[in-house]
């Protein structure tokens, strides 16, 4: 790999810090570290890697995002996907579809436990409120627009501002493209940043998903776990109106035809194939410091796990014996225990590794070469030092942070703080409200306050804010909001907190989703003058939770003059030993790519032989139906639909049997390089042909979000699978059909 001055990528944590070199891509492709999440633009600079692995692809071509493949990588906010037929099909993850499934679901009709598939397009569901398809058609840098505006002189607040100002006039002027949402997104801790164009789809429906006997098999037991046998996949559908621009839902709007789509390969890979993913990986940690490092793994995972399994036993506890409470807080539950695992995990892999170590070594050794030369010294001199101190005042405060940032978790309260939040910001001119709020995001904010519908209940919401006030309540008196305290009584004698907040319940309309929109474009004195205890408690804690926004907003401006200094220094530093360095990744589209092959798990906990695992060497990289088979008992979540398990039995393989695995392949494993977010993106081989779809890593690359080592796996249902139990189990052949098999 080479570096460039503005094109500054490569591999990172383990790689660099055990002192990996660019000699070793000269390697053979098996023992190539595949780490990185790449920018499109970055992807010639990688030729000769991703030639020697296998794309036959021209990288150059990839750097378009308006062409064949990465104009048919969508974003879903939040989740990843792609297109896969000429009329707007998009395949992606079960979970990822899993509140629009859970918000067509009723106690009568549970699509979740049944699945669904629409009969044609006059059958295809609305998918949940707000649920959008994001297609990237522009990525242009703006660091100098932003940067023009700061100077060294400004504190925390201002930096903030004025960092905030620059993105909101970049994201206006972009958005004068009717039909496009557009953000500015940083890269390496704010040393660059970017302007993202992307075409907004806001008709999206839902057209097939499997049972989650399919789509969840194995549950929470089998997350984050290999050998892994679910098919996590679903399929939507974009919408467009007559005239092919992106319109509201309405019945009269016609599929969406995209310039490009992927084609759908029979078969996917073999083992030592090579593969690549595109899509939008969340965020990843990898340039933090030491003091950071310890920081999350010894205080802030230990104590969110705690609190997210007991989110998670509390709303299990409160939706007990009603079914229709126990589906509006279905896909919650399962994102909550999905965390609960995902920082577990964390936390083991944590203290298997030398992670810190490494960290602490790198600090010392980049001390050291700032101090050895006099130019570094008068730049970097005091970088490090500066940015460990901002970590510890800000970590001061984390014990009181953590209590208060949950302490309003009540669908009701953080209804009625958004409505009066808007009615404050609407006194502004537009270009001076806060992001949220601005008149290019109400019809999301009118989304959200419909979307509350379908995962609300007022006994569950009350029990889940009286965990977390009880937790609050834990404070001292002097680091709770006061203005909090006095309405609810709170530490004044107040004996029967659950008697409070029941009035609360029965007194407040808010839970009609009539009442809230109504609500939207009122005047802050209409809700100075409001009855609603909600709404009442919204307006007198409104002052103190603006001033402590102010005070985090401040601390975000000091870190974003100290991180890309860290940066820059950092990336300096990897340059003069010819190392190479990527950003984390931001939500952003990116390219990874890698290796289908097995892995050897820590010592001891391979037991014996099973699908998945050759019991002696490890982890190998495919499951087949006869792992299902062999995990089966009947019950959730080893159950599977009759007419699967028969096919099984039946070894009803039809085209899609693979001879060296004497079975339908079902999961596989990688080396690509992801994190959440990308969940549903395309998993596609050399040709940019879809053969599968990426839903998990295994439990040993948790650590993935700090900590790229060769154990790191990523796990993806294979296309043989889905089409296999689309044609066999569901009766989506005519789907089949239309990718073009």
């Amino acid at each position: 790999m080479k570096i460039n001055n503005s094109i500054v990528y490569g591999v990172a944590t383990a790689a660099l810090f055990a002192g990996a070199s660019c000699a070793s891509l000269a390697a053979e492709k098996e023992s190539v570290s595949t780490e990185g999440m790449w920018q499109p633009h970055q992807l010639p600079e990688l030729s000769k890697e991703l030639r020697t692995h296998g794309l036959e692809l021209d990288p150059a071509s990839m750097t378009k995002l308006t062409e064949f493949p990465m104009n048919a990588v969508i974003s879903l906010g939040g989740c990843s996907a792609s297109f896969v037929s000429p009329t707007g099909l998009v395949i992606t993850n079960h979970h990822c579809a899993y509140g629009s499934i859970s918000y067509n679901s009723t106690e009568s009709k549970d699509l979740l436990a049944e699945g669904f598939l629409a009969g044609d397009l006059s059958e295809e569901l609305p998918a949940a409120p707000g649920s959008r398809v994001y297609v990237t058609v522009a990525m242009n840098e703006v660091t100098d627009k932003v940067n023009e505006r700061l100077t060294d002189e400004m504190d925390g607040a201002a930096r903030f501002a004025a960092i905030e100002e620059a993105e909101k006039a970049l994201v206006s002027e972009c958005e004068k493209d009717p039909g496009h949402r557009c953000e500015v997104y940083s890269y390496y801790g704010g040393l660059n940043y970017y302007l993202v164009k992307q075409l907004e789809i806001r008709d999206v429906r839902l057209v097939h998903a499997p049972a989650s006997s399919i789509g969840k098999f194995g549950g929470d037991i089998d997350n984050w776990m290999w050998p892994r046998h679910t098919g996590d996949y679903a399929f939507y559908r974009a919408y467009v109106g007559k005239d092919g621009k992106p319109a509201d839902y309405s019945k009269d709007n016609v599929p969406y035809v995209p310039k490009h789509y992927l084609p759908v390969a029979a078969k996917g890979p073999k083992e030592g194939d090579f593969v690549m993913v595109a899509g939008y990986p969340g965020r990843t940690n990898r340039y933090r410091t030491a003091q950071e490092v310890e920081s999350n793994f010894n205080w802030y995972y230990p104590n969110m796990q705690r609190v997210l399994g007991e989110w998670s036993e509390t709303i299990g506890a409160a939706t007990a014996d009603n079914k229709d409470a126990e589906l509006k807080y279905a896909s919650l539950v399962a994102g909550l225990n999905n965390y609960s695992k995902n920082f577990t995990g964390m936390m083991e892999g944590y203290q298997r590794s030398d992670l810190l170590q490494r960290k602490e070594k790198l600090e010392k050794d980049l001390l050291a070469w700032v101090d050895s030369d006099k130019a570094r010294e008068k730049k970097y001199q005091s970088t490090i030092d500066d940015l460990e101190a901002l970590v510890v005042e800000k970590e001061s405060t984390r014990e009181q942070d953590l209590a208060i940032d949950y302490m309003d978790r009540s669908a009701m309260l953080g209804a009625a703080s958004k409505l009066y939040r808007l009615a404050k910001e609407n006194e502004k001119p537009d270009v001076e409200r806060k992001p949220g709020y601005q008149e290019r995001d109400l019809t999301r904010f009118k989304e959200g306050m419909r979307r509350i519908e379908r995962s609300y209940h007022p006994s569950v919401d009350k029990q889940i804010w009286l965990y977390f006030l009880d937790r609050y309540q834990a404070l001292p008196k002097e680091q709770r909001i006061a203005s909090f305290d006095r309405y609810l009584n709170i530490g004044k004698g107040n004996t029967d907190l659950e008697a409070t907040l029941d009035k609360m319940y029965k007194e407040t309309e808010l839970s009609d989703v009539e009442v809230r929109e109504a609500w939207i474009g009122k005047k802050p004195e209409d809700f100075k003058e409001s009855k609603d205890p909600f709404i009442q408690l919204a307006v007198a804690m409104y002052d103190d939770m603006l001033a402590r926004e102010e005070h985090e907003e401040s601390m975000k401006g000091r870190f974003a003059q100290l991180r890309p200094q860290y940066m820059e220094m950092l990336i300096d530093y990897y340059h003069s030993l010819g190392k190479p360095v990527y950003p984390d990744a931001n939500s952003s589209l990116r390219v990874t790519y890698g290796l289908v092959k097995g892995y050897e798990p820590p010592a001891g906990t391979i037991k014996e032989a099973a699908d998945g695992n050759d019991g002696k060497q490890g982890f190998v990289p495919f499951t087949t139906l006869r792992g299902i088979k062999a995990k089966y008992t009947g019950e959730d979540p080893f159950d599977a639909p009759k007419a699967l398990m028969e096919a099984i039995d039946k070894k009803n393989y039809g085209r899609y049997y693979e001879k060296q695995l004497d079975s339908v392949p079902v999961n596989f494993l990688s080396t690509v390089d992801i994190t959440g977010g990308n969940s549903g993106s395309p998993t596609m081989n050399g040709r940019g042909e879809l053969v599968g779809v990426v839903f998990d890593g295994t439990y040993d690359s948790i650590n993935a979000d700090w900590d790229f080592t060769d154990s790191t796996r990523a796990i993806h249902v294979d296309i043989a699978y889905i089409l296999w139990v689309m044609e066999n189990i569901d009766g989506a052949g005519y789907l089949v059909r239309e990718m073009g098999q």
